[in-house]
């Protein structure tokens, strides 16, 4: 039997575990090897778990029990230190050494850390894993500023206010979530955040993190003079993919750790997935993408090599309890707009050449799915254009390869 290490036990990594017992369940004998001290859980639900809506228990999709099941070895709390890729073994911070005929890299990502002084002051902190869960729901009640206004700093930041803490959010932008929303949605979505308690700050960059002379967190000066006083920081910048160990040994990195489209290496013993990874100059975040490279790699490690992994554009949601919200493609570019704003509800589609190349929908996202289908099937919405805002019930779109468009009515 062949010996397969996977190092990481995230998202990807289970994924892939999962996606490999079922195509070949008795090829490898398997050893993951985590960092964190836990079980497989969903990264997806801290926010959630942060503002008191789920439980350890319910996020955690991948017990111990689950991989006992399939003669997993599991080995968490005892991060991987070396790879010798001539000898194809791995040796753990606790001594394990770990012989392997492949090995899957599924390292993630970490936080990117603040550029300023101040950063290593108690009190500042990350939102990126069930640890930092955990810190933030033992903090008394304070004052918070939650640097980042992307989808992380704001789940964060909404969920700390449940959680009872005054909390700031600074972004340097002039509208939240700036890569996925037009500024009607992000002002929009600021306003209904400051109705449940959250402040901001806009268009303004940390200068530095006050001391307050006994190494732990005072206050936040921001670049245009705004001293906020605060007792926690939590940092939302963006991750950087984790790649040192792959770099030590000697594999090819630049954003990430390089693979091909089957998630191989240089090194054909070695793949790697997830965030960790750089394919075809693009970095990942989001899980779609994530669950994808799973599929493929699992295949190729199943013998089975017959696919190929080329990125698809996903859709985005926020995960803020009560607000709903669905962006994807690109809503800045050429072409015109579609837009409709209602009490509560906003939808903008961006069209180019007769069809969806980007769409925002915030506080209605029931027609989501509809508009991202006909944005990843390219379909022409010329004869539905003056309906096309009123959903799906009111378009009568022709099947997939019928070519008689002429017969809809506009």
């Amino acid at each position: 039997m062949k010996r397969l290490v996977v190092i990481g036990n995230g998202m990807a990594a289970c994924r892939l575990l999962e996606e490999l017992t079922h195509l070949a369940s008795d090829l490898y004998q398997i050893t993951v090897v985590g960092e964190e001290p836990f079980a497989g859980y969903n990264r997806v639900m801290l926010s959630p778990l942060l503002g008191g809506g789920t439980d350890e228990q319910t996020i955690t999709t991948y017990p111990h029990q689950w991989y006992r099941d399939r003669d997993i070895r599991l080995i968490t709390g005892s991060p991987v230190v070396q790879i010798h890729r001539h000898r194809r073994q791995v040796i753990t911070a606790a001594g394990h050494r770990l012989d392997y005929d492949r090995l899957v890299l599924a390292t993630g990502a970490a936080p990117r850390q603040l550029p300023v002084d101040g950063v290593d002051l108690k009190g500042v902190m990350s939102f990126r894993d069930l640890h930092d869960v955990r810190t933030l729901l033992s903090l008394p009640p304070g004052r918070v500023v939650v640097v980042g206004g992307g989808f992380l700093g704001l789940e964060a930041a909404d969920a700390l206010v449940k959680q009872g803490h005054d909390v700031t959010l600074v972004h340097s932008r002039g509208h939240l979530l700036n890569q996925q929303l037009d500024e009607a949605a992000g002002h929009r979505l600021q306003q209904d955040l400051e109705a449940r308690g959250l402040k901001f700050v806009m268009k303004a960059r940390t200068q530095t993190i006050e001391d307050n002379g006994r190494g732990a967190v005072t206050a936040v000066q921001l670049g245009d003079g705004q001293r906020l006083p605060a007792d926690y920081v939590v940092q939302a910048v963006g991750i950087v993919p984790r790649m040192a160990l792959a770099e030590q040994a000697g594999l090819t990195v630049n954003q990430g750790i390089r693979v091909d489209d089957t998630l191989q290496t240089f090194d054909p013993a070695i793949y790697a997935i997830g965030e960790c990874v750089e394919h075809r100059q693009r970095t990942f975040g989001l899980v779609a993408p994530l669950y994808e490279q799973a599929a493929v790699c699992a295949s190729h490690l199943a013998e089975l090599g017959h696919r190929r992994y080329l990125y698809a554009d996903s859709a985005t949601r926020l995960k803020i309890s009560g607000i709903d919200l669905v962006s994807f493609g690109d809503f800045s570019g050429e072409g015109d707009t579609l837009q409709l704003s209602l009490p509560g509800s906003y939808c903008r589609l961006q069209l180019c050449d007769n069809r969806i190349t980007g769409m925002v929908l915030y506080g209605s996202v029931a027609e989501a799915p509809f508009y991202e289908s006909l944005w990843r099937n390219r379909t022409d919405i010329s004869a539905v254009r003056s309906s096309l805002l009123l959903g799906e019930a009111f378009c009568n779109l022709p099947a997939p390869g019928d070519d008689n468009q002429e017969n809809l009515a506009a």
